[in-house]
């Protein structure tokens, strides 16, 4: 096994740095879409069946949270065992987009307030023979972490 890190969804988000989102405009129109968008328009009103890709804002502000108590079914892979509740977070992004994701590692429910801001991070999800699979997650914006404060 190599320690090559791989977007899990490859794609959907640039690493590096300063990693984004990454999803595409509509030339007609103008519409954003995430995911990328390659077969047509998802505004009602447009016939567009061309786009651009394009680099979503890093942060946002949480829309609404909350924590998976419960292991999610397959294709589902728990970074241990046994499983460890995360918590999740839908981020508005000034696109006007909302993202859903996890919350990066060492961040918890009680780290989110609706209205936050948060940014983009990309963090291991989980490794396999290929490497280490890499994903987005959202990153209260100046604070420390529940377990920070605590130690």
């Amino acid at each position: 096994m190599t320690e090559t890190a791989i977007p899990a969804v490859e794609g959907w988000f640039t690493t590096g740095p300063e990693p984004a989102l990454v999803g595409t405009k509509c030339t007609a129109c103008g519409n954003i879409s995430f995911p990328r968008e390659t077969t047509f328009c998802k505004n009602p009103a447009c016939p567009g069946e061309t786009f651009d890709d394009v680099e979503l804002s890093r942060r946002g502000t949480v829309w609404s949270y909350t924590d998976a108590q419960y292991q999610p079914p397959e294709p589902f892979i728990p970074a241990t065992d046994p499983y460890v509740p995360f918590a999740l977070a839908a981020v508005e992004l000034p696109e006007g987009l909302v993202v859903i994701g996890q919350v990066a590692d060492g961040y918890g429910v009680d780290d989110l307030t609706v209205g936050a801001e948060v940014e983009l991070v990309v963090e291991p999800l989980y490794t396999d023979d290929e490497g280490v699979r890499t994903i987005w997650r959202w990153k209260p914006a100046g604070s420390a972490s529940t377990k920070e404060q605590q130690a």
